[in-house]
């Protein structure tokens, strides 16, 4: 098994990636463009989806994991994340990342990093792997309280504070 240290941002020129790279480059370009349309496409729009994160606690369906989404994309802090140290692993029409994101929530002069375990299931649909189930942690209990106040963990209807 080979650890990857090249990180993936988001930034990649897709045509040069494909299975399980692509789809994860797929989701970190979404992720930091804050674009809701391309994070719709990469998740499955079932309802036998799961994420368990520091934001939203576990959100099943896409329809609430969409909520999680819409709330991080439309405060006022700016979260930007990128995927490194991970492995990839597939099995026939499953596959899997597990690994680390490093990056920072910033709102104004005020930058927190971030520091997050992280695991990424797929299921080919179709053709194409689509996100069946993310689950994401925080090993620093002071990091993981200012980052859900910020962004208003637990609360579906939460304002960030100021």
């Amino acid at each position: 098994m080979h650890t990857e240290q090249e990180p993936i941002t988001g930034n990649e020129n897709l045509e040069t990636l494909s299975g399980l790279r692509r789809a994860l480059a797929e989701f970190y370009a979404a992720f930091n463009n804050r674009d809701l349309e391309r994070m719709a496409q990469n998740w499955a729009d079932t309802d036998d989806v799961v994420m368990d994160n520091p934001i939203g606690g576990i959100t099943r369906g896409w329809e609430e994991i969409r909520t999680v989404y819409e709330r991080i994309f439309a405060g006022r802090p700016r979260v930007r994340v990128e995927f490194y140290d991970y492995t990839v692993h597939e099995a026939g029409e499953v596959g899997y990342a597990v690994g680390r994101e490093r990056g920072e929530l910033r709102r104004g002069d005020d930058v927190l990093s971030l520091a997050i375990r992280t695991t990424r299931v797929y299921r080919r649909t179709e053709g194409r792997w689509r996100q069946v189930h993310h689950h994401g942690s925080m090993d620093d209990a002071g990091m993981l309280a200012q980052y859900q106040r910020a962004v208003g963990a637990g609360k579906r209807d939460a304002t960030p504070p100021n």
